[in-house]
């Protein structure tokens, strides 16, 4: 049952937020922010009951110390559950169908979707300037859901702009419907990515697709399989593209599709990155949308927090 504040709180929509760093990193970063707030964790199932979802929306939307959320793997689901309760959204979340955030604007409701932004500052992080013009390198997105989608509406917006874009991106996923949504949200937009939508039945068909991509390729782990669920999406017989870069989303769990990566680093020269930089940007953007704040994406002041959420980490793990 969600009690009334007592002081005022943004919470972290999410299936097992207690392990999450951002518990014990949120303190530190609203004393470097000068923010007078607490963070609490809600937890919910993966596809928890639709009233489940209304019960938090309508919580947040009708207790005045409570400010917002941050919303994990329940973004697509809060959506389509609670709709009714919010009175706006953000161009990206009327496109991708799917929130991130949910702040309070002038005494109303809204629910923006910030992986877009997210996934692309941190796949600019993580891939060096040029890297699509400069090799045949692929993408490959294992998982349709909403992180996938915000990545390739990312990619998108890029190449509208006339920015380079990966030759080549397939998405992988078992339930076709995910693949049919996500095909129909790039025909709405007119895209010209070159996708590949690929049905598979378990991680050896998406050990296949693996297999026979462009050396370079940048493989993402975008199912979640490591983290809210034990297991990888690909099996220990995988063998990665030469020069690969494996990326999972996730920065904590047991990591099983990293751990398949790593035993093929000095073999294949495979790179290893996982969800820090993602997580980084996550709650930052969602937190300056909660609290209405400007907080950077580059430079010393985002480096600063960076730092920050580092040194809590190491505590804990020292600990």
């Amino acid at each position: 049952m969600l009690m009334p504040a007592t002081e005022p709180t943004m919470y972290f929509v999410g299936v097992t937020t207690k392990q999450s760093s951002i518990i014990r990193v949120f303190p530190a970063w609203a004393e470097e922010l000068g923010l007078s707030a607490v963070l609490k964790g809600i937890d919910l199932p993966p596809g928890a009951p639709e009233a489940d979802y209304r019960d938090v929306v309508r919580f947040i939307k009708e207790d005045p110390l409570s400010l917002g959320a941050l919303v994990t793997t329940h973004k697509l689901d809060i959506v389509s559950a609670a709709r009714e309760d919010f009175d706006g959204f953000g161009d990206d979340a009327q496109v991708l169908h799917e929130i991130s955030s949910i702040s309070k604007k002038d005494g109303q409701l809204w629910g923006n979707a910030m992986d877009a932004v997210t996934s692309g500052l941190s796949l600019e992080a993580i891939v060096p300037d040029g890297y699509w013009n400069e090799s045949e390198a692929e993408l490959i997105l294992l998982g349709a859901g909403g992180s996938s989608l915000a990545l390739t509406y990312y990619l998108h917006k890029r190449a509208s702009a006339g920015f380079p874009v990966p030759r080549k991106i397939t998405v992988t996923n078992r339930r076709i419907s995910r693949l049919e949504e996500m095909q129909a949200m790039h025909a709405g937009l007119g895209s010209t990515l070159p996708i590949s939508y690929v049905q598979v039945a378990d991680a050896a068909e998406n050990d296949a697709v693996v297999s026979a991509a462009a050396p370079g390729t940048v493989i993402i782990n975008a199912t979640g399989l490591g983290k809210d669920r034990p297991g990888s999406p690909l099996t220990d017989n995988v063998v990665f593209p030469q020069d690969a870069i494996a990326w999972d989303f996730n920065y904590r769990g047991e990591l099983v599709f990293l751990d398949q990566a790593r035993a093929q680093q000095s073999s294949l020269n495979v790179r290893v990155e996982d969800g820090w930089v993602y997580f980084l940007h996550g709650w930052t953007r969602v937190i300056a949308d909660v609290f209405g704040i400007d907080i950077p994406t580059r430079g010393p002041a985002f480096e600063r927090l960076s730092d920050i959420a580092l040194n809590v980490s190491k505590k804990e793990i020292s600990k």
